[in-house]
């Protein structure tokens, strides 16, 4: 009998039989040379002809998906004929007489190397890379790609990691968990298995002692597999089964507590696609719309009329909702050639986010411009905010932006120590704020949050974090000058739009912090209204007060659970 742990993701119960990843494409022989006589020019060529056939196979696959699975897809697809890929490795033959396939192997690792050295979310496209140049190698030596093993019953797939390819195309109704023995629980893997409902663990180093073809019982929501499937673990896989034959409902008009105390619960989005989804999911409106996404992948800053028409279309599925815009986070895991360093040596403690706007003022007046030109045009209630706030000083400069404008509501993205401590002085000089607990954990545990090997470290459930939630909320409180102000009426609102909001177990807690909203993938809203519905304030309270005295974040996970069984009832 073997058990193995790793950090739970998306949580689920299954019985199944392992499957593995097939093995990665095999390097190409480090001295592997042209064969005598082959004309170099020609051999080139191939390398072009391989990487258009991998970029169309790619679309294919992102035609089959939706969502961030999709844009993923569409971005790899791009990456395939990168020509600063396809173009080294050309000049790899032709002046170095190399095979083309290990002139594409080396050029892949170059630039993903390069990517390596920038950090954060461009160290995260260096799998990125090393995916596509493995399907280059392979479509040059007539093999298969790499990708999810073909095979009729359903079953658990372990992997290292998946690419983005990979992930965004698996399917459910094969698939009945994952388990990675790498990533991390904000890598491409973590985050698309919760948009499935895929239950899913990653950093389970030792998981690939299971051989292929053994029987385990996956615990996603403990974060646990065991080749021992006893009884009991029958019992769980089949309620679990039961549970998703009939899916909860969310209807909408906020997560209502046993006592009647009422939560707003709020969905993430990145655009207008996303804002359709959520409206559909009966969301209670937009904790985190990620601006961001019309920035990425382009040289120049999108115009204030495009932006306005982006703003607009995303607005028009959110009639009369709130909608809370974060201006733009570029820098450290999303660096922009217009707007960012990209030679800083530590970019996730660089110029990041507001901080761009010290010397390029005009790309956040630009996008202040257009919101509140949105805003005029639209029945949505859009409120903004900046993200990686530390100094009051900050928080005054952006709120006076926002005021030329009329944009109001007007406040401040909560994920460095420094905000969360002077989080009084802060809502002062604003008018809500919002906690974005990836960041502020990752700044609070100085851990990178994208490196698998980090995960344990990276949870909001460490105590130290709950202690910062909690210091927001307290500063907020005194900054309205009323203490038991809560919920739609709390005169300086906090809400949380990292992925701690969508986990029902913690949001609970983060409601008994003091917490007004919770902004979440809009797949989450049912489980987290149901699970708030079976507590009151004051025992929401109590939970949140045995959570931030607890030693570790293990302690605290396990004294929440004992104090919620409906999250065992669940399968969560």
């Amino acid at each position: 009998m073997a058990q193995y742990t790793g950090v739970a993701v998306s949580p689920g119960r299954v019985i199944g039989t392992i499957r593995s990843m097939a093995p990665p494409v095999a390097e190409p022989p480090a001295g592997e040379k042209l064969p005598a006589g082959a004309d170099a020019a020609a051999e080139a060529e191939r390398i072009p002809v391989a990487a258009a056939a991998v970029q169309a196979s790619l679309i294919r696959l992102a035609e089959r998906a939706a969502g961030d699975g999709k844009k993923i897809l569409e971005a790899t697809a791009q990456m395939a004929a990168d020509p600063s890929l396809t173009q080294t490795a050309q000049g790899l033959v032709t002046s170095g007489g190399k095979s083309p396939a290990r002139a594409v192997w080396e050029a892949g690792d170059q630039v993903a190397v390069m990517l390596e050295g920038l950090g954060g979310y461009m160290a995260e496209r260096a799998t990125d890379v090393r995916d596509v140049r493995a399907r280059i190698v392979a479509e040059l030596r007539g093999e298969q790609a790499p990708g999810i093993p073909e095979v009729e019953e359903p079953f658990v797939l372990t992997a290292i990691d998946l690419a983005p390819a990979d992930t965004a195309t698996l399917d459910p109704g094969r698939v009945l968990a994952l388990v990675t023995s790498d990533g991390g629980p904000q890598s491409h893997t973590a985050i698309l298995a919760r948009q499935l409902g895929l239950p899913a663990i990653v950093a389970a180093k030792d998981i690939h002692q299971f051989a292929d073809g053994t029987e385990v019982f996956v615990d996603a929501g403990f974060g646990t597999v065991t080749d021992e499937v006893t009884e009991e673990h029958l019992l769980l896989a089949e309620a679990w089964t039961e549970l998703q034959k009939h899916p909860l409902t969310y209807e909408g008009g906020g997560g209502v507590l046993k006592d009647g105390t009422r939560v707003q619960l709020l969905a993430n989005i990145g655009g207008a696609e996303d804002a359709e989804r959520a409206a559909a999911a009966n969301a209670d409106g937009v904790g985190l719309f990620r601006t961001e996404f019309l920035f990425l992948d382009r040289e120049d800053e999108p115009s204030v009329k495009e932006q306005t028409k982006a703003y607009l279309e995303t607005f028009a599925h959110l009639k009369g909702k709130k909608v809370v815009v974060r201006t733009i986070d570029a820098g450290a895991d999303k660096p922009l050639p217009f707007l960012t360093d990209a030679d800083e040596p530590n970019p996730a403690l660089g110029v990041r986010a507001y901080r761009t706007s010290w010397e390029k003022r005009s790309v956040l007046t630009n996008q202040l411009d257009a919101i509140a030109a949105a805003a005029a045009q639209s029945e949505a209630t859009p409120w903004v905010m900046a993200p990686m706030i530390a100094t009051v000083e900050e928080t005054e400069d952006f709120i006076a932006l926002c005021r030329e404008r009329g944009l109001a509501p007007a406040g401040i993205m909560v994920e460095t120590p420094a905000a969360a401590l002077t989080a009084d002085r802060h809502l002062e000089a604003c008018d809500f704020a919002s906690i974005g607990t990836n960041d502020l954990t990752q700044y609070t545990m100085a851990a990178d949050r994208q490196l698998g090997s980090l995960a344990h470290l990276n949870t909001p459930w460490q105590p130290s974090v709950l202690a910062l939630v909690k210091a927001t909320c307290d500063g907020a409180r005194a900054a309205g000058g009323d203490p038991e102000s809560f919920g739609e009426s709390a005169n300086k609102p906090v809400g949380v739009c990292g992925e701690a909001a969508g986990a029902p177990g913690l949001a609970v807690v983060l409601v008994g912090l003091g917490v007004n909203s919770l902004s979440m993938t809009p797949r989450s809203l049912p489980t987290v209204a149901k699970v708030l519905s079976t507590v009151t304030l004051e025992q929401a309270r109590e939970l949140a007060a045995t959570a931030l005295a607890a030693r570790t974040a293990d302690e605290a996970i396990s004294a929440v659970r004992a104090g919620l069984p409906i999250l065992g009832e669940l399968g969560l």
